[in-house]
């Protein structure tokens, strides 16, 4: 019976984790997601002290005095700032423990399809330095493509595309290994900050990037809307008169000013298209591609995906969190998943 108690304890402190640009998202094996944070760090710059992780920091953002800086430690998907990505990982870490008997546990990490060496060891060691016993890797696309339930295992293309906040991630699957990938540095931050500039350029409003996010989310489309008429309210800075002001701009200048970045997604999508061989265009044909990540909430999105390819476009159900429950799954089943970890 002891013996039980000390294998299940092993097996239950199994983590995965989605290290996300925009947020970090923790599994636990038997247990699902524990923790769903921004990764954001607010840092005091005279001592190095950490005020604040997660959603808390995450309203520090353009808000903070000139001792205090608030750093999101991963860019485009791969650690930026070690050392604040170090200490934001440690504290999610400890949250999720302090209820939870964890002890050096094995983790399943889910990292961009493009990361180069020099990335993945900076990702490894990161987390052997927090306590992880066993780090192991996994591609986001492939995550993302296992947690939205595709049959990754059988001898047939599965295309996946999973917009996060920093990359996006291309890829065709099939027997359980990446056929063919890109990861292009251009997803929802890009977004965000492509409303920044247009309102500035077309507005002479400054906003800030949170404000840009909030916009993005009730105003944005990748397909032309229906009312020119439908507006939102923005608040901003007048760059004249360095004064509030508050003005309307219709959602049609919104989709105008996403549509170089959304173009850019297309254009890497008809780059994977134009790599692959007549079979897997024929599977693609029937079984469609499927879209995952903070992006496939974009109004409109798979509808000009389909428009401009010809394929079939399906949602995942839950896209925000398809990453995690892809990597938690791998987690779950390591040796039926082990052929996916890349390290």
């Amino acid at each position: 019976m002891g013996l039980f108690r000390r294998l299940f304890g092993m097996f239950s402190t199994h983590l995965a984790m989605d290290l996300g640009t925009a947020n970090t998202l923790i599994y636990m094996k038997g247990e699902g997601i524990i923790l769903n944070q921004p990764s954001v760090v607010a840092i005091d710059n005279n001592s190095g002290r950490v005020i604040a992780v997660g959603k808390e920091a995450k309203e520090y953002i353009g808000r903070t005095p000139p001792n205090i800086s608030a750093i999101r430690p991963l860019k485009d998907g791969v650690i930026a700032d070690f050392d604040v990505a170090r200490a934001m990982i440690k504290y999610f870490l400890k949250v999720v423990s302090t209820e939870r008997k964890i002890s050096k546990p094995k983790m399943v990490v889910g990292v961009p399809a493009g990361i180069t060496q020099v990335e993945k060891k900076a990702v490894i060691d990161t987390c052997f330095q927090v306590g992880i016993r066993d780090v192991f890797l996994i591609e986001e696309p492939m995550a993302a493509a296992i947690g939205a339930g595709m049959p990754i295992e059988l001898p047939r293309g599965n295309m996946v595309i999973d917009i996060g906040g920093g990359t996006t991630e291309v890829a065709i699957l099939s027997l359980s290994a990446v056929a063919y990938s890109e990861s292009l540095r251009v997803a929802g931050d890009e977004l965000d900050e492509a409303i920044v500039r247009y309102i500035q350029k077309k507005y002479q409003l400054a906003i800030g990037i949170i404000a840009a996010e909030k916009i993005k989310i009730e105003g944005a489309s990748a397909f032309p809307v229906d009312s020119l008429s439908d507006t939102i309210n923005v608040v901003g800075k007048d760059l004249l008169t360095s004064i509030p002001k508050s003005i309307k701009i219709a959602k049609e200048d919104v989709r105008e000013a996403i549509e170089e970045p959304v173009t850019a997604i297309l254009d890497a999508i008809r780059r994977a298209l134009e790599k692959l061989p007549p079979e897997f265009i024929a599977d693609l044909n029937e079984t469609g591609m499927v879209l995952t990540g903070g992006g496939a909430l974009l109004k409109g999105l798979g509808q000009r995906i389909e428009n401009e390819t010809g394929i079939t476009v399906i949602i995942a159900d839950d896209p925000l969190t398809s990453v995690t429950l892809g990597c938690g799954r791998a987690v779950e089943d390591m040796v039926r998943y082990k052929k996916v970890f890349i390290n």
